[in-house]
């Protein structure tokens, strides 16, 4: 059995990450998903060789944003500015059920790509757009980056040390929370489709998406009239809910709210039991009026051992406390929970061979997904879809491709 979007055909006209993101998403579950790139400049972000002075490249050209942002899709080329661009554009329209797009307003219109006109070809697509700003409001066209909406969306604020400037989380996260939350709304518009018989536009932005991303941060500053306060390790008042640093320089995170249930297995665990009844540190009031000097002792016991001896001694004696090792992203792929649950996957790639991804976070009883391929080559499968999927012959194809149109 296939996926559960087995049979949905999208077309996805975007660059970049926030759309696509959407596109390897519903491919992911199961989607036909076709990319139409320009014939000449494709994607833009095939030609990004690094990101905040990072290499985006590896071996054979392979660039690690595209293929992060475009597995499982089909690649065709498509001059949209020429009549039989459009005409094959629309050819595959009518027969799809999604069509995706980052591409702003005026570009899309100016193409014959913009919702009024696709929705008289096909009136029960679902018209899926990604934008920066929203489609309302005296911004509604600016250009924005990932970079600009965290800005905007005020996160900046919440990350760092209290008297540090504001700070950005590093790499394209709020792309993909837009391309999340796009594909969340093409659910649930396809879900409106099967039981009212309607197609409509599907809207997300990344700065809404990054608001999103912070609903309880938001509304705590909006309902109370201001924002939680950065915090700092040092500032903590339960020590309970602080990370610690090893012997061998690495990290330990603990996160328990219910610090008077879990002291006595956390000294116990820790070998600071002298320190349990103790009155100035007994009760979880005594802790916070004196959490400089617990927290020291805590920080001294944590570096007579290295993380692996504490995360051994925990998982037997700390009594169910929530706690974790604080991980590395290059860490990841040989974390066993993460394998074991598939959220880091492995898969033979064409050039690259064997390797991890980021899995799919979603597991389905019944219709089972898993990564099955790698990100398309500038155009692999333009002869493929023109044949197979819109019926051009042979000769047909080498006419487009004379004429500069594929």
């Amino acid at each position: 059995m296939g996926g559960p979007l087995e049979g949905i055909r999208i077309l996805e006209c975007a660059g970049f990450l926030s759309a696509p993101t959407a596109g390897y998403m519903l491919g992911d579950l199961g989607a036909e998903v076709i990319k139409i790139e320009d014939r000449v400049k494709g994607d833009p972000v095939r030609g990004m060789s690094a990101y905040f002075g990072g290499s985006l490249y590896l071996q054979g050209g392979i660039n690690i944003f595209f293929e992060t942002a475009n597995r499982n899709k089909k690649s065709i080329t498509l001059d949209l500015k020429k009549e039989k661009g459009k005409k094959i554009l629309y050819e595959l329209v009518k027969i799809s059920d999604i069509f995706c797009t980052n591409y702003s307003q005026r570009v899309c219109k100016d193409l014959g790509a913009d919702y009024e006109t696709l929705k008289q070809l096909n009136p029960k697509l679902i018209y899926a757009i990604a934008t920066g700003y929203g489609s309302k409001g005296p911004e509604k066209g600016k250009r924005a980056f990932d970079p600009i909406a965290q800005a905007r969306s005020g996160i900046m604020y919440t990350v760092g040390e209290p008297d540090s400037p504001p700070s950005q989380i590093n790499g394209p996260v709020f792309d993909q929370m837009t391309g999340t939350l796009l594909a969340y709304g093409i659910l649930a518009a396809l879900t409106a489709r099967d039981k009212q018989g309607i197609g409509q536009q599907v809207e997300v932005s990344l700065l809404g998406s990054g608001i999103h991303l912070q609903a309880y941060n938001v509304n705590i500053a909006t309902l109370r009239g201001r924002a939680l306060a950065r915090s700092s390790r040092k500032t903590l008042k339960n020590p309970l809910a602080n990370y610690f640093q090893c012997s061998d320089g690495k990290w330990l995170m603990f996160a328990e709210a219910q610090s008077d249930r879990f002291w006595h297995d956390f000294c116990g665990a820790l070998g600071i039991t002298h320190l349990e009844k103790d009155p100035k540190f007994a009760t979880a009031n005594d802790r916070k009026n004196n959490f400089k000097e617990i927290t020291g002792m805590i920080e001294e016991a944590f570096k007579t051992k290295t993380r692996e001896e504490w995360i051994n001694i925990f998982q037997t004696k700390g009594g169910g406390i929530s706690f974790s090792p604080i991980l590395a992203l290059d860490e990841l792929s040989s974390d066993p929970q993460v394998l074991e649950n598939g959220y880091i996957a492995g898969y033979d790639h064409p050039v690259l061979g064997k390797v991890k991804e980021v899995g799919i976070p979603v597991e389905f009883s019944k219709t089972p997904v898993k990564v099955k391929g790698h990100a398309p080559n500038f155009g692999e499968h333009t002869e493929d879809v023109l044949m197979n999927i819109c019926g051009y012959n042979w000769e047909e194809i080498e006419k487009l491709k004379n004429e500069e149109v594929i």
